[in-house]
């Protein structure tokens, strides 16, 4: 697929290029993103090389990842990255995290939703799951004020640093923000 470009009210979230790369690099230098994320570190020049000219393009070429870079219009200000990542037929994975100086300000909620609003409507999915390091509250709470319904938790769910850790699991449906599902849902009776 040709890398897609999406607006929000606030933001440009377009794919990152090599251009990107130094600004990338800074901005992942922040204890935090390495915290919670599962990016190496340290986060090195070949790290944010990597990324923006390999496997962010690469993801686009072949479809099974779509990543965008959280941008302010006005001086093109990194506010955070977001992507989505195929899992299996008409589910993907959404990961995200923001820049210290633009937390706060809902800008990845904004970018959440319209990821997820372009997942239904152009990848024909049904799902968009979210998960965390059980702890990370500042990534649940931009999951549930998108939407996203907290299910449960995953035992030894995702590996960090050479530790496999717990994560929250959380799932978005097209029915959640007011879409068609492509296929027929019928939920567990109460």
């Amino acid at each position: 697929m040709e890398p897609v470009t999406l607006a929000t009210d606030r933001l440009l979230l377009r794919p990152p290029t090599p251009q990107d790369t130094e600004t990338v690099l800074a901005a992942v230098q922040d204890p935090d993103i390495l915290r919670w994320t599962t990016i190496p570190s340290p986060y090195l020049l070949e790290h944010a090389q990597s990324f923006t000219e390999q496997l962010a393009p690469a993801g686009w070429a072949n479809d099974t990842m779509f990543t965008w870079g959280l941008f302010l219009p006005e001086r093109q200000d990194l506010v955070g990255m977001l992507g989505l990542t195929m899992r299996s037929p008409g589910t993907a994975e959404i990961g995200y995290w923001a820049t210290k100086e633009h937390r706060g300000n809902g800008y990845v909620t904004e970018a959440v939703r319209a990821a997820s609003r372009w997942a239904f409507a152009e990848l024909s999915i049904d799902r968009v799951e979210w998960r965390a390091e059980v702890g990370n509250q500042p990534s649940r709470a931009v999951a549930e004020r998108a939407g996203f319904v907290i299910e449960g938790v995953l035992r030894s769910g995702i590996a960090h640093q050479g530790v496999r850790r717990d994560c929250w699991l959380g799932a978005l449906l097209p029915s959640d923000l007011g879409l068609p599902s492509t296929l027929q849902y019928l939920p567990a009776a109460p």
